[in-house]
């Protein structure tokens, strides 16, 4: 009888003190979990602070890959009017390509949808300088060339690298 007494009195201080550490629990928790909200919050914003100034430099980057590849600020760079419409051509498309892979690492900083753009406006880019040279004659110069691009950039609706530039510029405004 002693002995079940005993072992009923260890039972009752033991719920009694495992109901004290439920109840502890359950009044601190709310406590602890805002603390590790806070410290998340933290985090991120120290985070932020730091990508901050790579994801706006990646977006200038992205936005300069566009202006460099546009056709009209391309052909007046290349100055290609002393070459022959097929060496402007390589040279063109060459251009656009290493701007290409000189940006290519921005893609870690931007976002999917505006990297997208940027691999689309190099595609459809060197696709344009593809079927303006086929439209052009072997003896074709590069101001023939030239010619022919800008007035088939003029007979389109929208000009594609602005409508780039614009969604490049939309999607960096969802960062702010």
């Amino acid at each position: 009888m002693v002995f079940y007494n005993l072992l009923l009195d260890i039972v009752k201080l033991t719920v009694a003190g495992l109901g004290v550490v439920w109840a502890a629990i359950y009044m601190i928790k709310p406590y602890l979990d805002r603390s590790e909200r806070l410290q998340v919050l933290e985090l991120k914003k120290a985070a932020d602070n730091q990508t901050l100034p790579l994801r706006l430099q990646a977006y200038e980057r992205v936005i300069l890959f566009v202006e460099r590849t546009n056709p009209s600020n391309l052909l007046i760079r290349l100055n290609g009017g002393a070459y022959p419409a097929v060496e402007l051509y390589r040279i063109a498309v060459q251009e656009v390509r290493d701007e290409y892979q000189h940006n290519i690492t921005q893609q870690i900083y931007v976002s999917s949808r505006a990297w997208a753009v940027v691999r689309r406006l190099k595609d459809d880019t060197i696709n344009l300088l593809n079927s303006t040279l086929a439209t052009l004659p072997e003896t074709a110069t590069g101001l023939d060339l030239s010619r022919a691009l800008l007035t088939h950039l003029g007979q389109l609706e929208n000009n594609p690298y602005e409508i780039a530039a614009d969604m490049i510029h939309r999607d960096l405004e969802e960062l702010f």
